[in-house]
């Protein structure tokens, strides 16, 4: 950067601003746009809203695109530095979780874990370019409580044994 911006002292007492984010994407790097949309339409149900050899836009219906698919132009982009994981809160309960961890299973998807955060149940799973997702369904409704909840166990992420439901 030629000419660096000039930074002023924060005026005593004066915060900064904190984002208050409406929504939300993600862009992934894989191997092969057109081919990870399919995968991404077929399991969890997206929509493609554009797409061409470099990269596919893919909605869960409510928003232009919720996840943005990138042809990766080298190995390095393909490697494991970088996201850790994507949280897709589900619409429903603990029920529906169970039945969405079924179709995964259906599906072949590999599934990394399943965990107890104390404020939800977490079912973490990889797509087709080792991304991994997480279907999450909150236990504790009430922002307040699952805070204090993060906080008492310190963001856990227990193990826990969770039945697939296949109906």
């Amino acid at each position: 950067m030629t000419n660096p911006i000039e930074i002023p002292p924060l005026p005593p007492g004066q915060r900064l601003p904190t984002p208050r984010i409406q929504r939300t994407h993600v862009a992934l790097y894989v191997r092969d746009p057109i081919e990870s949309g399919r995968w991404y339409g077929e399991v969890l149900g997206m929509e493609q809203v554009a797409s061409e050899p470099r990269w596919t836009f893919m909605s869960f219906g409510q928003k232009h695109h919720d996840v943005a698919l990138i042809k990766a132009q080298t190995p390095a982009e393909l490697g494991t530095i970088g996201l850790q994981h994507y949280g897709l809160e589900i619409v429903g309960d603990l029920d529906e979780l169970r039945r969405l961890y079924g179709m995964l299973l259906r599906r072949g998807v590999p599934i990394v874990k399943i965990t107890d955060h104390k404020a939800g149940i977490g079912v973490y799973f990889t797509d087709p370019d080792g991304n991994r997702l997480e279907f999450f369904c909150e236990t504790e409704k009430d922002d307040s409580r699952a805070k204090q909840l993060m906080t008492q166990y310190n963001a856990a992420s227990d193990p826990i044994h969770l039945d697939p439901l296949f109906d």
